[in-house]
C-alpha cells in the first residue's frame, strides 16, 4: 500500500478511535425476496464494485447476480467497504453492507439467498490495504457468520448459502493457505492453474487486456479464441471457476461480441458496472 493511502487509512482510524460511535443506520434497504422479477437468478452474472450502486447488495439480487464485489480496507478493527481509502466511510462496513443482510435473507429463505434455488451466492472481497492483517481481521469478522457461509475444514469444503472469496492484495495467501479451518476461499490467476487446490482457489480471476487484445471490434482472432478455450477447459478440469476484469462494459456491439465468445468459451462469470444491461443480455442469450 503507498505512503499516502496509509496515511488516509490511519488518520481515519485515528478519528474513528477518538470520536463517539455514529447512530446505527441501514445501509442497505436488506428487501428479502425470492427470485428476481425478471426469472431465474444469473449464474455468470458478477457485480463488480457492486457497492458503487444506490443499493449495495440489494440492486445486485434484484438483477439476478449470482456473485458481488466489495472492496475493503482495514481501518483499526474495521473493514469498511469503498474503492478509495480518501472516500470511507465508517458506516459501510462489510457487515453492514454484506453480511448482516445477506444472514438475514438466508435465515428468511429457509437456508438460500434465492428461495427456492439451490445456489451458493459469491461474495468477492477485494482487499485493498495490506493484505496480511486485512485477512486475518476478516477471518475474525468472518466467523460470527459461518452458519451461510462456505467452509473449508481440515481438507474437506462444506458449500453454505454464500461463499466467500478472498481477491486483491496478495499477502492474504499465506494466512489463508496455514487456515486448517477457513471461512473464506482465494482468488487466484491464471498463472495458479495447475497449482493449488480448487479446495483453496476455486475460482482464477485475470485482468483482460494483459491477456487478449480484441476488445469486441469486429472478428475475435482465431489465436485468441482458442486460447481463451484453453484457459477454460484447464480451469474446469481443476474444478475451479473463470473470469476477467478489464472488459470493455460500455453499452454497445463490441460489448455484446465480447460476452458472446466469453460465454461461448465457458468463461463462469461476466464482469460488470452495469446491472440491468447485463441481466437484459443474459436473459436475451437465454
Amino acid at each position: 500500500m503507498s505512503r499516502t493511502r496509509r496515511a488516509v487509512v490511519a488518520g481515519l482510524a485515528a478519528a474513528l478511535a477518538g470520536s463517539l460511535a455514529a447512530p446505527a443506520r441501514a445501509a442497505s434497504r436488506g428487501r428479502a425476496g425470492a427470485a428476481p422479477v425478471g426469472g431465474p437468478p444469473l449464474r455468470h452474472a458478477h457485480a463488480h464494485n457492486d457497492y458503487a450502486h444506490p443499493h449495495p447488495l440489494d440492486d445486485a439480487l434484484s438483477h439476478g447476480f449470482t456473485s458481488v464485489e466489495a472492496d475493503i480496507w482495514l481501518v483499526g478493527d474495521k473493514l469498511l467497504v469503498g474503492h478509495d481509502a480518501s472516500g470511507l466511510d465508517p458506516a459501510r462496513t462489510l457487515e453492514a453492507l454484506y453480511l448482516d443482510p445477506l444472514l438475514r435473507r438466508v435465515r428468511a429463505q429457509h437456508g438460500r439467498v434465492y428461495d427456492g434455488y439451490d445456489l451458493s451466492l459469491q461474495l468477492l472481497v477485494d482487499i485493498k490495504s495490506a493484505g496480511e492483517s486485512t485477512y486475518r481481521a476478516l477471518a475474525r469478522h468472518l466467523r460470527p457468520y459461518r452458519a451461510i457461509l462456505s467452509a473449508y475444514v481440515d481438507g474437506q469444503v462444506r458449500r453454505g448459502a454464500v461463499t466467500a472469496v478472498v481477491s486483491g492484495d496478495r499477502g492474504a495467501r499465506g494466512p489463508m493457505a496455514a487456515e486448517r479451518v477457513r471461512h473464506a476461499f482465494y482468488d487466484g490467476r491464471l498463472s495458479d492453474l495447475g497449482g493449488a487446490p480448487a479446495s483453496f482457489a476455486p475460482l482464477v480471476s485475470d485482468n483482460w487486456s494483459q491477456n487478449f487484445t480484441w476488445q469486441g471490434v469486429g472478428p475475435m482472432p482465431a489465436r485468441e479464441r482458442a486460447a481463451l478455450r484453453r484457459i477454460v477447459t484447464a480451469a474446469h478440469a481443476e474444478h475451479r471457476k473463470v473470469r476477467f476484469w478489464g472488459t470493455p462494459d460500455r453499452p454497445g456491439a463490441a460489448r455484446d461480441a465480447l460476452w458472446r465468445e466469453l460465454l461461448a468459451a465457458g468463461v463462469d462469470y461476466l464482469n460488470t458496472d452495469d446491472l440491468a444491461g447485463l441481466e437484459a443480455f443474459l436473459r436475451a442469450a437465454g
